[in-house]
Formats: structure tokens, C-alpha cells, sequence
């Protein structure tokens, strides 16, 4: 009996070592792979933005999906606070860093610019999200431009509440007039049982200031 209880006991703790581990991984480990990847993307963006832009060409160029697209800070969130924003939100677009729905309006443009991004794991790039409160910055960078956005409102809703992602947000039929961002994350923090909408609208542009070494 000593040695079948010693043997559970034994079982046990390997299995909680085992978990601990897999759950140090998801929070620290999986960090290391999306910031190999935003060095990546990062570097990629430069040179593509480096370059001379052919004639007629707009300021957000449209890319494939599991490419960079344009660069997002939140002040309020902190210096660190800076990712190469994806084309696309697929389970390998969003372990990369946040990423842009399809088919939802480009940076600057009328309509509704949407980014979602992950909570907890991958870098978070959304963890603090839950911050940000009304005429905080969201700043947007392009080749040739800066985006400045204020929030206007956060909301919590149900993950099946796919209207905050309309050009007009919860408003599915309504006709877009403005140039808006949405920011989608997982909520609570741990939990996909609702999600986490920050609302922000275009107050101003300004020509890109080139970073250093980009």
C-alpha cells in the first residue's frame, strides 16, 4: 500500500511539474517566437517602405496575408508598446502579433480599420488593453504616414458579436462616414468567454518620421 501510495504521490507531482511547464511555456514561451517573428516582419516592412513607391500608389499598400501592413503604438501602453500589425487574424497571423481583418478598411480610410490581437500569450500584445480610456492616442504608421487615432469607448461583448467589426460599428447597415479603429482582444484576461472592444476615431495625419536605423 506504501508503495502505491508513494507511487500516485510521485505520478502527481511529475504531472503538476509537467503542467506548471506547459503553462510557462504558453505565458513566456510562445513570447520568444512572436518577437522573433516582429523582428522579422519589422525588417521586411523597412525595406519595402525604403523603397521608392511606384507611381499612383497609395500610402497603405494592400499586401498578402501573413505580411506586415503597417506599424501600431499606444502611447498610454508604454515605450515598448510597438508592433508590426499583420494582414490577417488565422490561429498563424495572430501568433506573429496583431493582426487586421480582411476586408476591413485600411488605415486612414472611411470605414473601420480592425485589429485584434492576443491577451495572454504571444507576446500579449493586447494585455493591457483594458487601460486605455477615452482621448488616449492609437498612433498608425504607413510609409508615408501617421495615423493618429483617439478612443472614443471601450465595450465588453459576447465573441459571437461580430457587428462591432462593421464599418460602422454596431451598426451592420449603416452607410460609413468616418474614419474609425477597432481593437478587439479576448476577455477576461485567461478567458475567450467575451472579447474586448476598444472604439477610436482618425483626429489627425502627419507625414512618417522615419525611425532610427529603420
Amino acid at each position: 500500500m506504501r508503495t502505491l501510495i508513494r507511487s500516485i504521490g510521485e505520478l502527481c507531482i511529475t504531472a503538476g511539474l509537467i503542467l506548471l511547464l506547459f503553462v510557462a511555456y504558453e505565458l513566456w514561451g510562445t513570447g520568444a517566437y512572436t518577437q522573433a517573428q516582429q523582428h522579422k516582419l519589422s525588417d521586411e516592412l523597412n525595406r519595402t517602405w525604403n523603397t521608392t513607391p511606384s507611381a499612383g500608389k497609395v500610402t497603405t499598400e494592400r499586401v498578402a496575408l501573413g505580411h506586415g501592413l503597417a506599424l501600431i503604438r499606444i502611447p498610454r501602453l508604454g515605450k515598448s508598446f510597438h508592433y508590426v500589425i499583420i494582414e490577417g487574424v488565422s490561429i498563424a497571423d495572430l501568433r506573429k502579433g496583431p493582426g487586421h481583418y480582411p476586408g476591413t478598411a485600411m488605415p486612414g480610410q472611411v470605414g473601420n480599420f480592425v485589429v485584434s490581437g492576443h491577451r495572454t500569450t504571444y507576446l500579449a500584445p493586447f494585455n493591457k488593453l483594458g487601460e486605455l480610456h477615452g482621448g488616449e492616442q492609437i498612433l498608425v504608421d504607413t510609409r508615408t504616414t501617421q495615423y493618429v487615432y483617439k478612443v472614443t469607448s471601450t465595450k465588453v461583448v459576447r465573441p459571437s458579436d461580430v457587428s462591432v467589426a462593421s464599418p460602422v460599428p454596431e451598426r451592420p447597415r449603416a452607410n460609413p462616414t468616418k474614419k474609425l479603429i477597432t481593437l478587439t482582444t479576448c476577455n477576461p484576461k485567461y478567458s475567450a468567454a467575451q472579447r474586448l472592444i476598444v472604439f477610436g476615431q482618425l483626429v489627425s495625419t502627419k507625414p512618417r518620421v522615419k525611425e532610427a536605423g529603420a
